[in-house]
């Protein structure tokens, strides 16, 4: 059987990961080697150093070395929308009420898609903002700043959004942004190149897994029971199905990107990383294994199989 090592960073990334290797397996006949690297200079060398051949998470590092970059083909884009819910005291009745007030970022991650956010919510340049480290509140625990009053609004993942209600914070509608969020996939284009067999099966399965996630939640859910809820250390069954229907309510298929959608990760990425602006934001997309699915049918009729 044909090996494709997939390399991810993340632990709440898992329930979609498990399904990629579920399906290669069961219906692609491709073994689906799944590899955590945690140190960021380690995961955004990965593909580089040979140590994955697949890389699944957020991709804008990719552009920060335009040698490198154009080496690369990201090929699928399963979640086309920054996903993040804003949090304010319960007494904030809309974003307008925002204005004058300092809204706190996470550091980790990607910082200046809330820019974008603000942006779109017409509060550029009307709110200030603060960084706040994980390390200093935990894991996505920037809401603190809200409930003590040091902040009006943060944006939290909706993973883990819980606590921040039970400390008496709300949820408050906002426009969201187009952007290549979650589990979009990149790996070298020379390795696509001499595994295109491979290549075209791999993608076959991230259709398959995401149609599933989507379609059939029982069978999904039963792949999420398994590894991904050990690596997420989760004990509640609860506490997995509701983090799984959180994750899978961002999904798409067929997973294209989008005009707007790449135009901001290239943003994010040139805010970010110097070297980002010197080249084309499309020049890494490889998109023809999508293309060649659709037109043959395989994505219509998998979807219509699961819809039944």
């Amino acid at each position: 059987m044909d090996r494709v090592r997939l390399a991810y960073r993340d632990d709440d990334r898992t329930p979609v990961i498990f399904c990629i290797q579920a399906m290669a397996r069961a219906h692609y006949a491709l073994d689906v080697e799944v590899l955590q690297i945690k140190g960021t200079r380690e995961y955004e060398a990965a593909l580089f150093d040979e140590a994955c051949d697949v890389i699944i998470e957020h991709l804008e590092y990719l552009y920060g070395d335009p040698t490198r970059a154009r080496q690369v083909s990201m090929f699928c884009a399963p979640v086309l929308r920054n996903g993040l819910e804003l949090v304010v005291r319960p007494d904030v009745q809309d974003v307008a009420a925002l204005r004058g007030t300092t809204i706190a970022i996470r550091s980790h991650g990607r910082p200046h898609a809330i820019m974008l956010r603000l942006r779109k919510m017409g509060l550029e340049g009307q709110v200030a903002t603060t960084i706040v480290r994980d390390e200093d509140v935990g894991r996505w625990g920037q809401w603190r700043t809200v409930a003590d009053g040091t902040c009006a609004a943060a944006f939290i993942s909706r993973l883990y959004l819980p606590p921040a209600l039970t400390a008496g914070l709300k949820v408050l509608d906002a426009p969201d942004v187009e952007v290549v969020g979650h589990y979009s996939q990149a790996c070298l284009t020379r390795y696509a190149a001499a595994h295109p067999d491979v290549m075209r099966r791999y993608v076959q399965s991230v259709v398959h897994a995401l149609a599933l996630l989507r379609l059939r939640r029982a069978d999904a859910l039963a792949i999420a029971r398994g590894e991904p809820m050990r690596r997420m250390r989760l004990t509640d069954a609860a506490e997995l199905e509701r983090q799984f229907d959180a994750i899978v309510d961002d999904l798409q298929v067929p997973p294209y990107p989008t005009p707007e959608a790449v135009a901001n990760m290239y943003e994010i990425a040139t805010a970010q990383y110097g070297g980002a602006g010197q080249m084309n934001p499309l020049s890494v997309w490889d998109l023809h294994w999508l293309r060649e699915l659709e037109a043959e049918g395989f994505i219509a009729a998998l979807l219509a199989a699961l819809g039944d």
